[in-house]
């Protein structure tokens, strides 16, 4: 049985290998022709595109060439069209920078003159209190240029010996100027003679403080002090407040008070001097240096007014607070003068003033200056004369007996009165 088996299979065997050669050799041959036709279709393909190349090539090249000089001329329109761009920008960015410059400009000087407007608005309410000019009175008479021993800023001045009543400097004496708060010397002369009580208190009201000018005070209304403070504060830091209050609590009320001022301007022999109300103020009080002589020596005879007048410093309480008042002379906060009497003024129309009663070299002088120019030239001008009675003392000149007369009955009053 296993012979004949394997009889059986080696007879299919061999029949089973021809019929799979048979496959093999038709596929075998149909895959070479598919080779060989496709090679022969590469061959052709290739032929072809050898062909066409040399042309492609040449165009390609021709066209890459147009490209570049395209691109070429492109980039330099377009660099060209970037320079004037930028300088059209340029150019447009100075226009602005230029535009805001003026611009500025223009601000700016809006600006100033918007200042100098607003500025020149209190000038002229000066200007129109002195519709003529605004210079002083003196400096409108041209008295200032008037020659004299000794260089002098003021344009009147007069210097007298207290005892002998010799005129020692004197430059336009008779000039009639205002005299500002020299005034004040009189306001307090005519209180203190009226014998009013001196620790009376006084009110500061709001009529103290409507002046008919600007003034600063530090002096609030309502504030309380004794006549002696009031009258100490208009004397020694010319308070203008404090001034008025004097006049406006007189007997009779203020017109009584300036009636009383020039009642005794005449008692004094002070035939060139006017007053209209009590602080200087107002430019229609006027006086001359040889009035104002005569006052000052009448002022010295009064111990109040020689202590207020030359003390340097006051301290008082206004409003719960307590306040220093210096003194408006520089001379009498120092201590290179001896001093009897001092007494500032200034208003525009009338300068700079300055009064004093001292002692130069153990003489005492009565000095008046009237219409200085700049805040110090008074202070300037008295140092200046102090100095030229010093070196007159050292080296004396023999003495004028033609002008004593006249110049003794200076300081003699018109009608006298007790002080």
């Amino acid at each position: 049985m296993a012979a004949i088996d394997l009889r059986v299979r080696s007879k299919k065997r061999p029949c089973g290998l021809n019929h799979c050669s048979e496959k093999t050799v038709l596929l075998r041959m149909t895959k070479a022709a598919t080779a060989r036709w496709t090679t022969k279709c590469l061959a052709l393909s290739v032929i072809l595109m050898l062909g066409l190349s040399g042309q492609t090539s040449d165009s390609l090249a021709a066209t890459s060439s147009e490209s570049t000089s395209a691109a070429k001329a492109s980039s330099k329109s377009q660099t060209s069209k970037a320079k004037a761009s930028t300088s059209s920008s340029t150019k447009s960015q100075q226009a602005k920078s230029n535009q805001s410059s003026r611009k500025a400009t223009a601000t700016k000087t809006s600006t100033r003159t918007n200042k100098a407007t607003k500025s020149a608005k209190p000038r002229q309410s000066l200007v129109k209190r002195d519709p003529t000019n605004r210079m002083s009175a003196g400096t409108r008479l041209g008295l200032r240029s008037a020659l004299t021993d000794v260089a002098l800023n003021s344009s009147a001045v007069l210097v007298v010996d207290q005892i002998s009543g010799e005129v020692l400097l004197e430059k336009n004496p008779n000039s009639v100027l205002p005299i500002a708060s020299i005034t004040k010397l009189m306001t307090a002369l005519v209180v203190a003679e009226a014998e009013l009580p001196m620790d009376e208190k006084i009110a500061i009201t709001q009529d103290d403080a409507d002046l008919e000018k600007y003034s600063k005070s530090r002096l609030k209304v309502g504030t309380q002090l004794t006549r002696a403070q009031v009258m100490h504060l208009a004397l020694m830091s010319s308070e203008n407040r404090a001034a008025h209050a004097l006049g406006r609590t007189y007997p009779g009320g203020m017109a009584a008070f300036v009636e009383a001022m020039n009642i005794k301007a005449l008692q004094l022999g002070m035939k060139d001097s006017k007053f209209l109300e009590p602080t200087g103020l107002n430019a229609g009080n006027v006086s001359s240096p040889r009035d104002l002589v005569r006052l000052v020596e009448e002022a010295h005879q009064v111990s109040e007014i020689r202590e207020f007048s030359t003390a340097k410093n006051l301290v008082v309480k206004v409003g719960g607070r307590s306040q220093q008042y210096m003194n408006s002379n520089a001379l009498a906060r120092g201590d290179r003068w001896e001093l009897g009497l001092s007494k500032t003024g200034f208003i525009k129309e009338a300068g700079r003033c300055l009064v004093m009663q001292a002692e130069v070299e153990d003489r005492p002088v009565i000095m008046v200056m009237l219409d200085a120019q700049g805040k110090n030239q008074r202070l300037r001008d008295a140092e200046r004369i102090r100095r030229w009675l010093i070196q007159q003392a050292e080296n004396p000149k023999p003495s004028r007996g033609d002008r004593a007369a006249p110049q003794a009955r200076l300081l003699e009053p018109a009608v006298s009165s007790a002080s």
